[in-house]
């Protein structure tokens, strides 16, 4: 069909607006759940291996107001308590330069207003969330999606991403690859597996938050962390917490061994500075997930070929980048949140036609 025959049949931009605003996202969703679908079944047609490895990150999404307008004159520009009028549904977000920030130390003359240390970049806007499947030789395919308003963190993502994937291919993936955002207890236990010697791993750079010390924590062959001087730790008491990280869990205060002892007369091996009080302590969740943060080998070479793949989800921010998810001219949350889901279907088709064409990632 040509001419205007074609013309007649395509629906006009003011459409496809007012399609994005009043469309449930679960319909969408399910176009994306089954574009994954079609992609795994001619992965197995072609005999490639399953997903193994996923890598999840966000992007920041650009509000269509004045507000992020360097050039318009906005008074109180960063204040969240005054919505912009042109977007009622976006939020004030960060958008951090590094994970880990290397503040100076503070100077013992003319020191420096914390007002003036810039960490990052302020935005109204949204936040779009994706998991990502590499498959060698081939290129990247979005597995799952999530768009939420910009204050919410980067690890609010993750168990409702999770969710998502693992309905989409029908089983857990071994191994997982995220930034230092996502440096927390609960991300390296969802990758655990009880009495599987091969169970995978979260690789996860390691963020220096809270004690930069307790990088260099070791544990005892029964779990209990192990003191400076060697010394394995044993549990005083254990508490539900629910405020430190978003999943409620139980922690517990690990002691000095040599405080419990009958003989106090015996002094620390290494003169902790801590010995005349109660010694060294260490607060910390009782999950396995705690511990594999300290323990897993971030020098071995599987853990660097695991995390080689996260650059996967940066390839589909660039081809999400160049299809204009950062700066979308809509004005609700739902409306960007169906053109982000429509965005992410084009690339895995995009995908899908390249892999039952035979077409590899370079050609």
């Amino acid at each position: 069909m040509t001419g205007p025959f074609l013309l007649a049949s395509l629906p006009t931009q003011r459409h496809l607006n007012r399609l994005v605003r009043h469309l449930p996202n679960a319909a969408l969703q399910f176009l994306l759940a089954d574009s994954v679908r079609l992609i795994r079944a001619e992965l197995h047609a072609r005999k490639i291996p399953e997903v193994d490895c996923i890598s999840l990150d966000t992007k920041h999404i650009l509000a269509w107001v004045k507000e992020n307008n360097p050039k318009a004159y906005v008074a109180d520009r960063f204040n969240k308590e005054r919505q912009p009028a042109g977007d009622p549904d976006c939020r004030l977000g960060c958008k951090r330069r590094h994970n880990r920030v290397a503040m100076p130390a503070t100077p013992s003359h003319n020191p420096v207003s914390a007002a003036s240390v810039k960490v990052g970049e302020y935005h109204w806007g949204y936040g779009s969330g994706v998991v990502v499947a590499k498959i060698p030789d081939y290129g990247e395919f979005v597995l799952a999606e999530l768009t939420q308003p910009f204050d919410h963190g980067d690890v609010t993502y993750f168990f409702p991403l999770m969710q998502q994937t693992e309905a989409r291919l029908g089983y857990r993936p071994r191994y997982g690859t995220f930034d230092a955002a996502f440096d927390a207890w609960y991300v390296y236990a969802y990758f655990y597996r009880e009495n599987d010697p091969e169970y995978g791993f979260a690789a996860v750079p390691f963020s220096e938050k809270g004690n930069y010390k307790a990088k260099q924590r070791q544990f005892a062959p029964t779990g209990e962390p192990l003191c400076t001087a060697g010394l394995t730790m044993p549990l005083q008491f254990t508490y539900t917490d629910r405020t430190v990280s978003i999943v409620e869990h139980e922690r517990g205060k690990y002691i000095c061994p040599l405080k419990q002892q009958a003989d106090r007369r015996r002094t620390c091996p290494v003169h902790h500075p801590n010995w005349k009080k109660e010694g060294c302590t260490a607060m910390m969740p009782i999950s396995m997930g705690a511990r594999l943060r300290y323990t897993l080998d971030r020098d071995s070479e599987l853990y660097k070929q695991i995390y080689r793949q996260r650059t996967a989800v940066e390839r589909i921010n660039s081809q999400a980048f160049a299809l204009g998810i950062e700066r979308p001219h809509l004005r609700n949350g739902a409306a960007i949140a169906n053109r982000n889901t429509l965005i992410y279907l084009l690339i895995n088709l995009r995908f899908l036609q390249r892999l039952r064409q035979g077409l590899h990632e370079d050609d």
